[in-house]
Parts: structure tokens; C-alpha cells; sequence
């Protein structure tokens, strides 16, 4: 077991009595991309998770270690400044602590060792639950009082920093998310609830395409974060009301169609469409129906791939074949784009069969191997032991 591994290093290596704390993955079951246009999204936390050993170390310096991924270790002193280090997880750290210092949170040196089965770049938002955990554990063990919702804004900050323009949807379902629930967040005003996810007789399955993406390091996403933003810009010349996508109709957008650039049009219609979705899918699941779930996920999938252009060959395809298995009622991309998982809801008598055969066409067809992973929906991030 990850927790159990992580920890006994941590006591093998630097002291017996670590604060374990467990930081959960998450799945967005419909609304990509409408987080940060201030729209409708459906996200879970999940049982797969990164694992934090930490303990108070007397000094005025982060010993922070990676367990189970390439070894290296890093550390940096109470204001974020420390040697050079090569790797990507580095960089959250730094920016965490650099962000609670300039919101004047005293800071004491720690160490930490860090693992967890959440796979990097799969669309399991791992980095939300990396800084969402390690804020967690630093507010808890200093007495720093930091509530949720503003340790939710220090992980999108943080990512912020890194060059990723997100919105808050991976911090809020890592923070606030239930057992056996979705969590319905409206971006606008950051209100949420729980949706049961209620369909007995099927299965929830990711299959990871093991096309990894680092959407920090290209523009894709921040580029389509900047054509919702144009269509704003003219929407807003016709109704100052207009605040983001979240305040423009279809008639709205409509109306300026030939003013705009059409990719930026073809992408902003998407996001409007997607939050139709995710109400389509909150009543589907209210209601157990697995046909219109289904419908939704692929419905949801093809957009994203002809629309807002973030699919890939090798993920279409995963979708594709999917749909030639008996009892698979609908699938797609989750995720931010560019690879990662799809997410698929197949029926129980079926699951194992048609897994099999999509992981056997998509070898055949790309030569890549992929995994599957049979969701388990689980609490949000929480102190283990203190």
C-alpha cells in the first residue's frame, strides 16, 4: 500500500512520528475548460491519491523527497530560495511556500516525502492534488488556520505561477469532494453541491492512452483561455453586462459570429454548449439513466475533439473502439487535453470483456499499451493521523 510505503521511508530516513496526510485525484465526469469562463463543472475526487509524510525538523529548511517516481530530492529554505533542482514537482513546492509567505504565513522547516498512484499527466489533475495537500498539511501542523476555499485559491495560484491558467475546478473536487458523489461547482459564485451518482449495474473505467500531457508547457491551453476571452471582448460591446463565457447565450454569440475569428467562435460555442452538458448530466444521474449519460459523455467527447480541437488521434480512437463494445454506454476525453484518460461508463455483466478488447484494438492500432482503472469515488484530502 502507497501510504504505507511512504511513510515507513519516512521513518527510516528521518524521524518516527510523521503527520501522513492523503490527497485524492480527481475525475471530471462533464465541463472541461468552463472552470475559468466562470461556467458549470462535475468533477469527483477519487481513491487514488499522493501521500505526504511531514514532520517539524527545527531548522529553517523544506527537505522534500519523491517517493516511488525518479529520486530526487530538493530543498528549499522558509521563503522558497534554495539550490537548483531539475524536477517539475520542485517547481509547485517552491511556488506554494513562496505564496504563503507573501500572504504572511510564518513558515518552519519541515521534511517531507511525498508518493502516490495518481499517474502524472493522465488528466487526474495530480499537481491540484500535490499543492492542495502539502497547503493542507502546512496550515495544519503550524496552526495556520488557512480554510479550504483560500487553500483551493493557493493551488490555482500556484499553477498560475507554473503557467497553467486554470480555473478552480480541480482545487474545489480535491478539497471538497464526497464518497459516492460529484461535485456540481458553479464557477461564478463557487457554489456547490452533491450529486449521488446513481446508477446501479455499471461501472465507471478510466483508460489512461499513456499519451501524457504538460499543458504548462505548450500554449494550447492558455491559447483557448484567450479565444473565450476575445469572444467576451465583442459580446461585451453589445451588453457591458457580460462578465465571461458563463453570461453569453448561444443568440449572443450568434449575433457576433461574423465579427470574430471563427476559431475563436468554434471554441466559445463549445464552452456554452459544455455547460448545457453538465446539466444535462446532473439530471441523468438524479434520474439513474445510464442511455443519457452516455449520450452526454460522447456527445461532450465529440465536441471537444472537432470543436475545441484538445482530442488527439490516439484518444479519438480509444473513444472509437469503445463504442464497438457491447454494454459501453459512452465515453470521452477527460482532462484538461492532449492525452490522459477517457472515462467511460460500461455495465457491470460487460466491463471486463470490453475493456479487454479496447485495450487490445488501441495496441494494435497505435502500438502503445495502455491501463485501465476501475473509479472508486472517495473523500477529499484529509490529515491521516496528526
Amino acid at each position: 500500500m502507497i501510504q504505507d510505503s511512504v511513510t515507513k521511508f519516512f521513518k527510516d530516513n528521518y524521524s518516527p512520528n510523521p503527520v501522513v496526510v492523503r490527497s485524492p485525484g480527481r475525475v471530471n465526469l462533464i465541463g472541461e475548460h468552463t472552470d475559468y469562463n466562470l461556467g458549470f463543472v462535475l468533477p469527483a475526487s477519487i481513491e487514488k491519491a499522493i501521500y505526504f509524510a511531514l514532520q517539524l525538523n527545527d531548522t529553517d529548511t523544506f527537505n522534500i523527497e519523491a517517493f516511488l517516481t525518479l529520486p530526487e530530492k530538493i530543498s528549499l529554505d522558509t521563503k522558497g530560495n534554495g539550490p537548483e533542482f531539475s524536477c517539475f514537482w520542485g517547481k509547485y513546492f517552491k511556488a506554494v511556500i513562496e505564496i504563503l509567505n507573501e500572504k504572511n504565513y510564518a513558515l518552519k522547516g519541515m521534511d517531507c516525502v511525498f508518493g502516490g498512484d495518481i499517474p502524472i499527466g493522465s488528466g487526474l489533475s495530480s499537481s491540484a492534488a500535490l499543492c492542495c495537500g502539502f497547503t493542507l498539511a502546512l496550515s495544519e501542523m503550524l496552526g495556520l488556520n488557512i480554510d479550504r476555499t483560500e487553500i483551493a485559491k493557493i493551488g490555482q495560484e500556484a499553477e498560475h505561477r507554473i503557467g497553467l491558467n486554470c480555473g478552480l475546478m480541480d482545487q474545489y473536487a480535491v478539497l471538497f469532494g464526497k464518497k459516492g458523489n460529484a461535485l456540481f461547482l458553479d464557477c461564478k459564485d463557487l457554489s456547490y453541491k452533491y450529486v449521488p451518482i446513481n446508477l446501479v449495474g455499471y461501472s465507471w473505467v478510466l483508460i489512461n492512452s499513456n499519451i501524457t500531457h504538460e499543458l504548462a508547457v505548450g500554449n494550447e491551453y492558455n491559447d483557448r483561455r484567450q479565444s473565450c476571452e476575445a469572444i467576451v471582448k465583442k459580446v461585451q460591446e453589445k451588453n457591458a453586462n457580460v462578465a465571461s463565457l458563463r453570461d453569453v447565450s448561444e443568440e449572443a454569440i450568434m449575433s457576433v459570429k461574423e465579427e470574430v475569428n471563427p476559431i475563436d467562435f468554434k471554441r466559445a460555442l463549445y464552452v456554452i454548449k459544455e455547460n448545457g452538458r453538465v446539466l444535462k448530466m446532473i439530471k441523468a444521474l438524479e434520474k439513474g439513466d445510464a442511455n443519457e449519460v452516455g449520450s452526454t459523455l460522447l456527445a461532450g467527447h465529440r465536441s471537444m475533439s472537432a470543436d475545441f480541437e484538445i482530442s488527439t488521434s490516439e484518444i479519438d480512437y480509444l473513444v472509437a473502439v469503445s463504442q464497438e463494445q457491447e454494454g459501453v454506454m459512452g465515453s470521452r476525453m477527460m482532462g484538461g487535453g492532449f492525452g490522459g484518460c477517457t472515462i467511460n461508463l460500461i455495465k457491470d455483466e460487460n466491463v471486463d470483456k470490453a475493456v479487454e478488447d479496447i485495450l487490445a484494438a488501441y495496441k494494435e492500432k497505435t502500438g502503445i499499451t495502455s491501463e485501465c482503472f476501475h473509479l472508486q469515488i472517495d473523500d477529499s484530502v484529509q490529515i491521516l493521523n496528526s
